[in-house]
């Protein structure tokens, strides 16, 4: 079953590479703005410290060779399609192939996060406790105003934000379809945030599990594993249906969007996706 991640994955990957000037002039930094990123959410100790460094600059190494060729061959096959009219089963389709191709990087994580879990105690799961109780009261100002209308609103801000970023400014019919979609949309925050919270409670119960149980590297690895496969495609079924409810009405909103585009609207996302190509292989070679 397709799970939301794997559909809306297309306009995380695109919004990701949003700045892909900020992107070349910080990859080589990447393992540092990683590590500051972690430590926000963890708070190694000195001892924990310089594993966790190694693994993360071990996975940049990786990823610039093993994974960046890849983005590019992505984005040119998506470029070559953009300019005519596209279907909810083309950008599903898209979307899966942009999930297959970003999977190992999380398996290559995985792998090299293990050890580092390991050696973590109460101390970190009590500081990630706290951060995940921030990061959910920043979530709900963004997504769950209590007035309905500033609640649109801002859906509505956010979405128009991701898709002038790729197709540049689009017109009054265009904002029309995505306040439209918005009305319609499945989406629901309060069952997303329910979700995430039961996610991150498991996440935490799994990580102390390791640790108190003194767990070999090999059990840790199929631990977290199981956490990344379970935020992609939930273990409860009513949310599962959930996902690929609203999994197949984002296909659907992206192609009908897409088909509303103006020529010079078509070139600006051409444009953009050769840029983006450009920059990523600039970041292959370390240029």
């Amino acid at each position: 079953m397709q799970s939301v991640a794997r559909t809306i994955v297309l306009i995380t990957f695109l919004s990701l590479l949003s700045a892909c000037s900020i992107v070349r002039l910080g990859y080589d930094h990447g393992a540092q703005l990683t590590w500051w990123w972690l430590d926000g959410y963890v708070d190694f100790n000195r001892e924990q410290t310089p594993h966790a460094k190694q693994a993360i600059q071990q996975w940049f190494n990786w990823h610039r060779t093993a994974q960046l060729p890849e983005y590019v061959d992505w984005l040119a096959a998506v470029r070559d399609q953009i300019d005519g009219p596209l279907t909810a089963t083309q950008i599903c389709h898209w979307s899966d192939e942009l999930q297959s191709i970003i999977a190992p990087a999380f398996e290559q994580a995985v792998q090299l996060s293990a050890p580092v879990v390991l050696r973590l105690g109460e101390a970190q799961w009590r500081h990630l406790e706290q951060r995940y109780s921030k990061s959910n009261e920043e979530l709900r100002r963004d997504y769950l105003q209590p007035d309905p209308e500033e609640r649109r609103q801002a859906s509505i801000k956010r979405t128009i934000k991701r898709i002038e970023n790729l197709y540049g400014n689009i017109n009054k019919a265009q904002r029309q379809i995505i306040a439209a979609s918005i009305e319609s949309s499945p989406f629901n925050p309060e069952i997303w945030m329910i979700e995430r919270q039961r996610r991150q409670q498991e996440t935490l119960r799994v990580l102390r599990q390791l640790t108190s149980e003194s767990a070999t590297p090999e059990q840790a690895i199929t631990a977290l594993q199981n956490l990344i496969e379970y935020t992609h495609r939930s273990d409860d079924p009513d949310y599962r249906a959930y996902q690929l409810k609203l999994s197949e009405y984002t296909c659907a909103f992206i192609a009908h969007l897409h088909n509303s585009t103006t020529p010079l609207q078509h070139q600006h996302a051409h444009d953009k996706l050769i840029k983006w190509e450009t920059d990523l292989r600039a970041l292959m070679t370390g240029i």
